[in-house]
C-alpha cells in the first residue's frame, strides 16, 4: 500500500516552498501552502524576525489565510517551514494548533541558513500526541540537485 502524504508548508522568503514542490515531485503527495495576510511580515529578514519574536512573547501568532483539507485523509503529514531563531516560524506555531489531539505521523521539513538550532525538537514539542519523525532540512544551496537525498529520506519514512 503507498503511504498518502499532505505537504503543509509556509515559505518566507520561497526556500521552503522550493523544497516543498521537490517533495511533492517525490512523494506524489498532495500540497498545501500556509498564508498569512499580506503585510503580517516585512521584507527584510531582521525586521521579520523582531515580528516574529515579539508574536512568541505576546501569544500573538498570526492567522491562516487559507484552508487546510481534512488531514485524516493522509498516512503521513509532511509539516514545513523556514527555521527562525533555531525554532519553527510563527505561521507553521499558527498551524501546528490546530493538531493539538493529532496523533498520527508528522514528519518536519525544513529550511535554514546552515543553523537548525532545535527547529525539529521545538516542532514535536507543540504536537505531544504526533509521532514525529525525524525531518529534513537543507539550506537554499543544498536545494538544487536534493531529490535523490529526498526521496532516501522519503522511502526510509514511507517503510515504517
Amino acid at each position: 500500500m503507498a503511504t498518502k502524504a499532505l505537504i503543509i508548508d509556509y515559505s518566507w522568503s520561497g526556500t521552503t516552498a522550493k523544497l516543498a514542490t521537490a517533495l511533492q515531485r517525490v512523494t506524489g503527495g498532495d500540497r498545501v501552502d500556509l498564508t498569512v495576510a499580506a503585510g503580517t511580515f516585512p521584507n527584510d529578514m531582521y525586521a521579520t524576525s523582531d515580528v516574529a519574536n515579539r508574536q512568541l512573547a505576546t501569544h500573538q501568532l498570526p492567522a491562516l489565510t487559507n484552508a487546510v483539507p481534512d488531514i485524516g485523509a493522509y498516512d503521513v503529514l509532511l509539516v514545513g517551514g523556514p527555521v527562525w531563531s533555531g525554532k519553527v516560524s510563527t505561521p507553521v506555531r499558527s498551524f501546528l494548533q490546530q493538531l493539538a489531539n493529532f496523533s498520527g505521523i508528522v514528519a518536519p521539513f525544513y529550511t535554514d541558513a546552515g543553523t537548525p538550532g532545535d527547529y525539529e525538537a521545538d516542532l514535536a514539542s507543540l504536537i505531544p500526541a504526533a509521532t514525529v519523525v525525524p525531518g529534513i532540512g537543507l539550506t537554499a544551496g543544498e536545494l538544487q540537485g536534493a531529490d535523490r537525498q529526498l526521496t532516501r529520506w522519503w522511502q526510509r519514512l514511507a517503510a515504517k
